[in-house]
């Protein structure tokens, strides 16, 4: 799942929608709880764990909060790509 439908589905917001565009904002706490909750319990039983989406590629906290959790994988537009793995491997060094 992409961090955007995450977002979209638990804040009940549609990115579509310009009347609601304030409201969704994928750094919100209830979004931040529920990858936090997430991905502990899916890797418990051995499931490997990653996220896609615009977040991560966007916000260098994002993609560290992702490292802290042990996130498996992450998956970031190509134009971010060098930048985010530069904020990933210093985020694995503090770790």
């Amino acid at each position: 799942m992409g961090s955007d439908d995450l977002t979209q589905l638990t804040l009940g917001v549609d990115r579509d929608s310009e009347v609601l565009a304030d409201v969704l904002d994928e750094n919100d706490p209830a979004v931040t709880r529920i990858i936090s909750t997430l991905v502990p319990r899916a890797q418990a039983p051995g499931r490997p764990v990653g996220l896609c989406g615009q977040r991560p590629s966007d916000d260098p906290a994002s993609a560290a909060f992702l490292v802290h959790l042990g996130t498996d994988s992450i998956s970031v537009a190509p134009d971010s790509f060098a930048a985010v793995k530069q904020h990933v491997a210093a985020a694995e060094e503090r770790r």
